[in-house]
């Protein structure tokens, strides 16, 4: 759909020699077929594939140094790889080189229990290391609805669903292991809950997107799991009445776990979807976790809260199984969407504002969207001001596209102006590049700059992304 052809003029021919030299360190775990790199030249982003010369498998952090090493030598791009479920060109190769797929790199290396800390290689996805634990009594909180891995959702600042309660990656990665640009092996940060020891070098990698360094272990926090959890969804009659109830929510303090919205086109494409038979109007979807007694205290003022903003057919919902198929239906809500219309692509974008504002910048992006006539749904993680928008295009129709990119850009530009930021969770990839200077302004970007060239010298680790060189 965009950048239908990889920009020459930075492409470099892949030496025979370093192709020879990764050979002899991953032997058949180097691949150089068309299959391969056209499976790891895409993600979920709405760009056309834009394709590694080659892929290596990497099963431990001296491998990754050993194949960042030599690329460093040949000066050839290096592109990291988890599962490939980014939204904004993150995975792609735009100048070509290395893509370095981190997935087979899938041990649970330590868990602290008493510590509530757990140490993964990249690879590990959440649904794995939440597997390996579920004996424990504890759980890792950060779902970002695909099954992501952790090396990814750390190099993206993930966060999702829990956020509002548990927060996003920033704050649940304690420590990172990770290769710098020259191949050299750093650790940053200890198991420890704070320190004031130097700089913080674990926040520089964590949302750096690939482009600083290749994180191969992260260590994030636990938490237990609670005793009670309930989950509680409410249709209203407006986009407003519906976020307006969470906005009161939030400033109440309830410690909702998580509340979603999905508007009217989202809920009808779920039902389609999930053969469910919700109310095809503006929806809440609330979880609650805690104590029997605080559970039960939070979900009746939620109730109380709701219903002062016109809510109707609030259920709960005590069960795991019927919790598990509504947050199942929301998790399939992009796939859902696809299904109205085959044959189409979604332009997803996020954007996150003060609560306070969210209303607003909902209904102002709702009325764009009619306006143009797109397909469209508006989903959001609602209790933290971050709200997601798919566009359903032809991506052969340039118009639609641009008329697409155009409502992304105005509610971009509407976030900003709102005190919020261009992108929640998506993280920035191609897609959002030229926002950031909307956003943090140029002295901003220059520091940014300045810490991409101290680190990266050569613009190997993922070029292309976030900054321009």
């Amino acid at each position: 759909m965009n950048h239908a052809a990889q920009p020459s003029a930075l492409k470099k021919p892949l030496p025979a020699a370093l192709l020879a030299a990764l050979g002899a360190i991953f032997g058949e775990r180097l691949s150089t077929t068309q299959a391969m790199r056209e499976h790891h030249g895409r993600d979920e982003s709405s760009y056309d594939p834009m394709l590694p010369d080659a892929v290596v498998f990497a099963h431990s952090t001296d491998e990754v140094a050993a194949a960042v090493t030599l690329c460093s030598r040949y000066e050839i791009p290096i592109i990291p790889y988890g599962t490939g479920t980014s939204l904004e060109g993150h995975v792609l190769a735009l100048h070509g080189g290395i893509t370095i797929d981190v997935s087979q790199m899938d041990k649970v290396v330590a868990i602290h229990a008493e510590d509530l800390t757990a140490t993964v290689q990249a690879g590990v996805t959440r649904k794995q290391l939440n597997m390996e634990i579920k004996d424990s009594g504890l759980f890792f909180p950060i779902d970002p609805g695909a099954d992501a891995s952790l090396g990814g959702m750390a190099a993206t600042r993930a966060s999702g669903t829990n956020a509002v309660r548990y927060g996003t990656m920033r704050e649940n990665t304690l420590a990172l292991t990770v290769v710098g640009a020259d191949g050299r092996i750093l650790r940053t940060g200890t198991r420890a809950r704070k320190s004031s020891a130097g700089y913080d070098l674990t926040r520089v990698y964590v949302g750096s997107e690939g482009t600083l360094g290749i994180i191969t272990e992260v260590t994030v926090k636990l938490y237990p799991q609670p005793e009670a959890i309930s989950a509680a969804v409410c249709s209203f009659p407006s986009t407003a009445d519906a976020v307006n109830a969470v906005i009161q929510t939030i400033q109440m303090g309830v410690p909702v776990a998580r509340v979603e919205f999905l508007d009217e086109n989202g809920v009808k494409a779920i039902n389609a979807h999930d053969k469910l038979g919700l109310p095809e109007q503006p929806l809440l979807l609330f979880e609650f976790h805690g104590s029997q007694h605080g559970v039960q205290e939070q979900a009746e003022l939620v109730q109380q809260i709701t219903a002062e903003h016109n809510a109707s057919g609030f259920e709960w919902a005590t069960r795991p199984e019927d919790r598990s198929r509504l947050w199942a239906a929301r998790h399939n809500a992009y796939f859902a969407l696809l299904q109205m219309r085959p044959g189409s692509r979604s332009i997803s974008t996020d954007c996150c504002v003060p609560i306070s504002r969210l209303a607003e910048c909902i209904l102002d992006t709702k009325i764009d969207c009619e306006k143009h006539g797109v397909i469209y749904s508006i989903i959001g993680h609602v209790g933290d001001g971050n709200f997601h928008v798919l566009m359903l295009v032809d991506p052969h129709n340039p118009d639609e596209v641009a008329t697409a990119e155009g409502i992304n850009q105005r509610m971009v530009a509407r976030a900003i102006a709102m005190d919020g930021t261009c992108t929640g969770e998506h993280g920035v990839g191609m897609h959002k590049m030229d926002f950031l200077v909307q956003e943090h302004g140029e002295n901003a970007i220059d520091a940014m700059r300045a810490i991409k060239h101290a680190l990266d010298p050569k613009n190997i680790m993922n070029p292309g992304k976030i900054i321009h060189w």
